[in-house]
């Protein structure tokens, strides 16, 4: 039997875009200067991507 008090939960982080938490180690990363940025998969990474590319005036909407 497994000893319930031994068992640790994994660190977890939340995603950049979607804001879903997820374990570190199934994150992917994007590293800047001041911060890192976690995503949950390739969907959420390619939609923060295409936010970035946006002019400022679109991105206000």
């Amino acid at each position: 039997m497994i000893d319930q008090k031994n068992i640790i939960e994994p660190e977890k982080v939340t995603c950049g875009v979607c804001f879903k938490e997820i374990p570190i180690s199934e994150a992917s990363s994007v590293k800047a200067t001041d911060y890192i940025l976690y995503y949950c998969g390739l969907d959420c990474y390619d939609q923060w991507k295409k936010q970035q590319s946006k002019p400022e005036s679109e991105k206000r909407d």
